[in-house]
């Protein structure tokens, strides 16, 4: 039997094993941490042969440098967006407080992976540099609309609220953020 086009000994090429193998790695640090992000935990995740892991990653550093990159790309987008949305001081404001309200750790996955980001790069210059990236990439966004001091000020507190109110046991006013970024942005 002659293999079809394509494929290798009759299977079909998976041509998006290696980004199944990428978002299963998030998906398994989301649920067991970094400690728990093993080859074979993360292969059976991705539904991959475990050959799968050296055949695309050199070890399973490069597999989470690769995974944290994109999970921080994502929020970085998002942040983004809605900061190119806004179309004068006022909507900027609005922005950032909807940032702090609905998109950084925007769920409880994305609050476990950012910590377990941020321990990694509290040992790891290699993370380091990761979210040191992704703080210059919300820092350029917030900068359409607000003086370099002000942006990191603001950056600054994006992280600290979003922390708190995903780890606070009370629910906080909404108004409690959009008094805090008007405090910081009013000239």
């Amino acid at each position: 039997m002659v293999p079809e086009p394509g494929s290798r000994r009759g299977r079909q090429n998976d041509p998006e094993r290696r980004d199944r193998i990428i978002d299963a790695c998030l998906d398994v640090i989301a649920e067991s941490g970094v400690a728990g992000a093993s080859h074979r935990r993360i292969a059976a995740a991705a539904d991959v042969p475990l050959g799968s892991m050296t055949y695309y990653f050199d070890g399973i550093d490069e597999l989470l440098r690769e995974a944290f990159t994109r999970f921080g790309t994502e929020i970085s987008e998002r942040f983004e967006k809605r900061m190119a949305a806004a179309s004068d001081l006022e909507s900027a404001r609005e922005a950032v407080v909807a940032i702090i309200l609905r998109d950084v750790f925007g769920n409880p996955r994305e609050h476990v992976l950012s910590h377990e980001l941020y321990t990694l790069a509290a040992r790891e210059p290699a993370y380091r540099a990761l979210t040191t990236a992704w703080m210059q990439r919300s820092r350029d966004a917030l900068e359409r609309w607000f003086d370099p001091e002000t942006a990191r000020i603001l950056d600054a507190l994006i992280e600290g609220l979003s922390i708190h109110r995903a780890l606070d046991d009370q629910r906080r006013d909404p108004a409690e953020v959009a008094l805090a970024v008007a405090r910081i942005t009013t000239r």
